[in-house]
């Protein structure tokens, strides 16, 4: 079974920085697209960066130049490095990803449970 599980968040002060960190866990054949979202209270969930497989990355405008995403593939990570951060930049962080588990070689989307990021003075 597969299962993401993300760590990192936290209560900075605006002008700092966290890093998120999202593991992939159990049989894992491939990964291919993966994504950070973000959603703040009463807003819908939102796509924030998004790293694919051959190494291209995407950003919400929002973020760029602020935030980078990263894969170690070896060892099924991804990263969230977020700098310059603004309370506007508050919500709960959700890893995402396509992941094709051993038992059946077919990608699915699975999602991890979340870590809040609190910006604030």
């Amino acid at each position: 079974q597969v299962q993401l599980v993300e760590s990192g968040g936290g209560l900075v002060q605006p002008g700092g920085s966290l890093r998120l960190s999202c593991v992939a866990s159990g049989s894992i054949w491939s990964m291919s697209r993966t994504g950070w979202y973000r959603q703040a209270p009463g807003k819908q969930r939102e796509l924030v960066a998004t790293a694919y497989s051959d190494g291209s990355t995407a950003y919400a405008d929002s973020v760029k130049g602020r935030f980078t995403i990263s894969r170690d593939n070896a060892k099924n990570t991804v990263y969230l490095q977020m700098n310059s951060l603004k309370p506007e930049d508050t919500a709960v962080y959700y890893c995402n990803a396509d992941i094709a588990p051993y038992s059946d070689y077919r990608e699915h989307d699975y999602w991890g449970q979340g870590t809040q990021v609190t910006v604030s003075s």
